[in-house]
């Protein structure tokens, strides 16, 4: 369908203005302050990407070095992993790194958006986990794309349907659509703001050019 369900609209366009200042945070060269003027962004490197703020983070590493402190696991597919643990996790949570938060939020949307209007069957265990800067943001931005193209194919019984989506990692399946894509967006604006605090905090830290 081309036109979105009145109910959804406001919803997929809160999502859009969300995603495109996010990956605007990320690859500049500008993006907008908020106040409708435009701010300098440098693009992410490999090492701000890793850049751990406090000992102890969390964050994307490769499989052959194992997982790094209080994680039990690589979480993802291929040669990098994703720091985690089963549940219950260590408290206090570990502060993670830009790499794990992109990561864990590119898993989030490409995954819901395959068990909303793709195969159904994609997984954590498959789901690959970039090992640098570049690749992560193409494929946030694979992710959102692909999240936001299932979410133009839900007419508006959809968006009252229990278990629409089946994504399998979260309380989906026993809820109604429109709910859970209420979640995503506030996934992706609050992981955005961190996203954008951790870049802030790196600059800061940098020598003055």
């Amino acid at each position: 369908m081309t036109t979105p369900p009145p109910r959804l609209s406001p919803l997929l366009d809160q999502f859009d203005f969300a995603r495109e200042r996010l990956l605007r945070r990320l690859t500049g060269p500008v993006m907008d302050s908020g106040d409708g003027t435009d701010t300098r962004v440098e693009p992410l490197t490999d090492d701000e990407y890793f850049w751990e703020p406090v000992p102890g983070c969390w964050s994307v590493r490769r499989r052959t070095d194992g997982p790094g402190p209080r994680a039990t696991l690589l979480a993802g597919g291929g040669t990098w992993g994703r720091d985690a643990a089963a549940y219950p996790h260590p408290w206090p949570p570990p502060v993670t790194t830009l790499a794990w938060r992109l990561s864990h939020l590119t898993e989030m949307l490409a995954l819901r958006a395959d068990h909303t209007a793709g195969t159904r069957s994609a997984t954590r265990e498959e789901h690959p986990v970039r090992g640098d800067a570049a690749g992560a943001i193409t494929a946030l931005a694979d992710g959102a794309a692909a999240w936001r193209q299932a979410l133009l194919g839900a007419d508006d019984a959809a968006l009252d349907t229990v278990g629409y989506c089946g994504y399998p990692y979260g309380s989906d399946v026993e809820e109604p659509f429109l709910d859970i894509v209420w979640w995503v967006n506030q996934e992706v604006l609050h992981h955005g703001a961190e996203i954008a605090l951790l870049r802030d905090l790196y600059r800061a830290g940098r020598p003055a050019a």
